[in-house]
């Protein structure tokens, strides 16, 4: 999390805790009248005229066909629907600003990553739809295969938010000609990892007849700005966690405090020292370490499972490189991958008919239909197409659905829109582009789906709100001390006392137990 945001959070949240207490937040379904209006004579729910929507960019954008979107949505629909959507980077702080401006602002839906949904969910932002996905159609078809991606985002039990998608992640990808060049089988203990990172930077596993003049991994930072943390370095990290979560009696802890997690920076240091590890890691963005695998500077690459699997293999072949991936099974050590937690739809407490909205837009997007298709993929004729033509270069028959050209970025195909369709949550058997989804990209997504553990969502505190960007901030470069500056654990750890890291922590540690307690 960045630090600038949990300042602003902070305030924001209070301001809407402010407005419900005194505006009745979260109040506006109790009342036998306002039941009334959300049902006809016949007992069904009314059809709102109109559903606001406040949504990132991770919708597609109106440079990227929007508004057609929008016209189709609204042809299946009948309802007029009004997207708000600030600039992708600016998300979050556009989003604190319409909470706290005071409900009439509110937007009826609104999407959210879990960190924001916790926190405006225990304000009484959000509005409870528990009983109304419990006895929905979605729920009764027996068509969910991700209820577990569901139940992990429950706040006490109850549900402010529906994920469409499962929150996916990160897998480890090996080039098999560097493998095929050194010699070795795909490793399967952290000793064979060891080795295989050791050949890659001291042999010749590009094979230019030159030995050293590659390393074996490069990252975007040693570890991330917000959860999962680990999920660019998980063989280093394997048990060991940077920030909250339970322990097997259910009490919460800081795992950047635990001895797993020290061993687990003795590791990093260890092939950072050895130069295993690519010495520009610390500054790296993410499209560095992409630009790196490509030009075959390095061999082993940990990006996401599923879409990213095809970009990273076409990339590869676009350099004239062999375009092999092998998607690293799991090394004993490591157990699993960890899935992040998934950005939910939510409605606000504003919302005058909230069912409804429940049914017509968030329920639809996973309906196995029209509606889940549009989501998916977006509209016919503008991102999808089955027509006999060649796009990009690629040539397709008629009847053969395929993406069309990027109205974003000319030159590239479209492949998804807001949903992904290896990561849906539920039965689709009429997916059309279902044969779309290249090898590479379907193999890896199995394997992780196969293999991986939701990360746990964090509720909010005030605590947490108030000190965990500092918080995290000082743990990164703590990281980087050891790691980076070869400073020792107990070193390091003093500074970490030094700048109150202890009690920030234990502070944050204090208040989640405290909520448990009292939410029992």
């Amino acid at each position: 999390m960045r630090k600038g945001w949990k300042q602003t959070a902070a305030a924001a949240l209070a301001a809407v805790m402010a407005a419900s207490l005194l505006g009745g937040c979260g109040q506006k379904s109790g009342t036998e009248s306002e039941k009334v209006e959300k049902y006809t004579a016949d007992g069904e729910l009314v059809k709102p005229e109109k559903i606001t929507v406040m949504t990132d960019g991770t919708v597609f954008t109106k440079r990227n066909g929007r508004d057609a979107l929008e016209k189709r949505w609204e042809e299946l629909t009948g309802i007029d629907l009004e997207f708000i959507q600030p600039d992708h980077s600016a998300y979050y702080d556009v989003v604190g600003q319409t909470f706290a401006s005071g409900e009439k602002n509110w937007p009826d839906v609104i999407l959210l990553s879990s960190t924001y949904y916790s926190g405006y969910a225990e304000e009484g932002a959000l509005w409870d739809m528990t009983d109304t996905f419990e006895n929905s159609d979605l729920k009764k078809s027996g068509r969910i295969t991700g209820e577990d991606v569901i139940d992990g985002m429950r706040i006490n039990g109850k549900l402010y938010g529906l994920p469409v998608n499962r929150g996916g992640g990160c897998i480890t990808y090996v080039k098999k000609k560097w493998l095929d060049n050194c010699g070795l089988d795909v490793p399967t203990t952290y000793d064979e990892y060891l080795n295989m990172l050791k050949a890659f930077t001291e042999g010749d596993p590009d094979g230019n007849g030159v030995n050293g003049d590659t390393y074996a991994l490069s990252a975007a930072g040693f570890m991330g700005e917000e959860a999962p943390y680990t999920n660019y370095l998980p063989e280093f990290y394997q048990d060991a966690y940077p920030s909250f979560t339970k322990d097997e009696n259910g009490r919460w802890y800081d795992g950047f405090m635990e001895q797993n997690f020290k061993d687990a920076l003795l590791r990093l240091r260890d092939a950072y020292v050895k130069g295993y590890i690519d010495k520009e890691t610390l500054t790296n963005g993410t499209s560095d370490v992409r630009n790196k695998f490509y030009e075959d500077r390095s061999g082993v690459f940990t990006y996401w499972a599923g879409t990213w699997a095809e970009n990273l293999r076409s990339n590869l072949a676009k350099n004239g490189l062999d375009d092999e991936l092998i998607p690293l099974p799991l090394i004993k050590e490591l157990g699993n991958y960890t899935e992040r937690t998934p950005a939910v739809w939510c409605i606000t407490n504003s919302c005058k008919y909230p069912e409804a909205v429940y049914k017509y837009f968030i329920e639809s997007m996973m309906d196995g239909g029209d509606m889940q298709t549009l989501w998916t993929y977006g509209v016919e004729g503008v991102h999808w197409s089955t027509k006999a033509e060649t796009v990009c270069g690629n040539t397709y028959e008629e009847g053969q659905f395929h993406g069309l050209e990027s109205l974003d970025k000319p030159g590239t195909q479209y492949t998804k829109g807001l949903m992904d369709p290896t990561l849906s949550i539920v039965k689709w058997d009429s997916d059309p582009g279902i044969d779309s989804v290249a090898p590479a990209a379907k193999t890896s997504q199995e394997i992780f789906n196969e293999n991986c553990k939701q990360a746990l969502m964090v509720p909010s505190t005030t605590e947490m709100a108030t000190y965990n960007g500092d918080l995290t901030t000082l743990k990164r470069s703590i990281v980087a001390d050891v790691v980076v500056q070869g400073m020792s654990i107990d070193e390091a750890y003093q500074r970490f006392e030094k700048e109150h890291g202890v009690k920030w922590s234990n502070m944050i540690v204090d208040s989640l137990n405290h909520l448990a307690a009292t939410e029992q």
